[in-house]
């Protein structure tokens, strides 16, 4: 009788919030990235003997060479992992297991590749490094968003907040602010590479007037990270309400998500601004207390939010209140 020893593995990553930048970011603009860290995607892997590598997820259960055009770009990283490796002949059951809704701007399909990228090394029992890992992470990316900043790998790889202008700096910066973040999910699912490619029509079509809200978002986002590390959590909040005005101006919002951010203000918000790619997903709200974030959630709800979370800033525990 046969013996087999079966390998096991598993890859963690976590959900990301932009806090500022969303769409300058692309265009060499800084933006402020948060890591969820509670929020989580697992990959584990188990070798099988006899059948050929299968993908178990909330969108597909099947064979590697089934799966949808939808999870392509995926399937892509996981078979350029295997032939870089050498290692195409093995066979397993890849499970992935999701705290993060998709579509909503929280980093859905980055985290996802980042999981994978750590499993499949975990499971061949190799060395994987941060530049490796956000490289690899970046081939997933392009295939979901044709032109990725790379920011949401960054910050699903990351356990701090990050600070990024693409191509030329990434590095974790300090937070010291009271209050808190209320996460808000819109229940519209984000149209990233649509807004995306809306932003770079209107860069076409109107070059002068698109690089000015540009600029101003790369200057709010230096505002903003002197606010963070400072406490000034006033000035953060009137931050927020100005690039969100430029966002309006680019037109990556839309009627709920403004909707919602205007009742925010109303409940105790002190700045909001929609997070992400836009045109749905999620919002967030800068809250002066844990208190008032959770009174505020019901009436929210009652106005078409779905899931919220609530982030006390400079700490990683992410509370999610259903």
């Amino acid at each position: 009788m046969t013996t087999f020893h079966t390998r096991y593995s598993e890859g963690i990553s976590h959900a990301k919030i932009i806090l500022i930048g969303e769409h300058s970011v692309v265009y060499g603009k800084p933006a402020i990235a948060l890591p969820l860290s509670e929020v989580k995607t697992t990959v584990t892997i188990e070798q099988t003997y006899g059948e050929p590598s299968s993908i178990k997820s909330r969108y597909f259960d099947g064979p590697l060479s089934s799966m949808p055009k939808n999870m392509q770009g995926l399937k892509h990283l996981i078979l350029l992992i295997l032939k870089t490796l050498n290692k195409q002949k093995e066979q397993f059951k890849m499970t992935i297991k999701s705290d993060l809704p998709a579509e909503r701007g929280m980093g859905s399909s980055a985290a996802t590749a980042i999981a994978v990228i750590r499993a499949l090394y975990s499971f061949f029992e190799l060395e994987l490094t941060q530049d490796k890992l956000l490289s690899l992470a970046n081939v997933s990316e392009v295939d979901m968003h044709g032109n990725p900043s790379g920011l949401d790998a960054a910050t699903s790889a990351s356990s701090q907040p990050i600070w990024m202008i693409r191509n030329k700096e990434l590095k974790k910066i300090p937070i010291h602010l009271d209050g808190c973040l209320l996460i808000c999910d819109s229940g519209i699912k984000g149209k990233t590479s649509a807004a995306v490619a809306s932003v770079r029509n209107l860069l076409k079509k109107n070059p002068h007037d698109t690089k000015l809200l540009l600029e101003e978002l790369e200057r709010l986002a230096f505002s903003a990270r002197n606010q963070l590390s400072n406490n000034d959590i006033v000035g953060l909040g009137d931050t927020f309400n100005k690039a969100q005005e430029q966002l309006q101006k680019l037109g990556v919002s839309n009627q709920k998500l403004d909707k919602l951010i205007a009742l925010s203000k109303d409940l105790g918000s002190l700045g909001s601004k929609l997070t992400g790619g836009g045109r749905g997903g999620c919002f967030i709200c800068l809250m002066p207390s844990i208190k008032l974030a959770k009174k505020a959630i019901p009436i929210l709800k009652h106005a078409g939010t779905t899931t919220t979370w609530i982030q006390p800033l400079g700490i990683t525990i992410t509370e999610e209140v259903n």
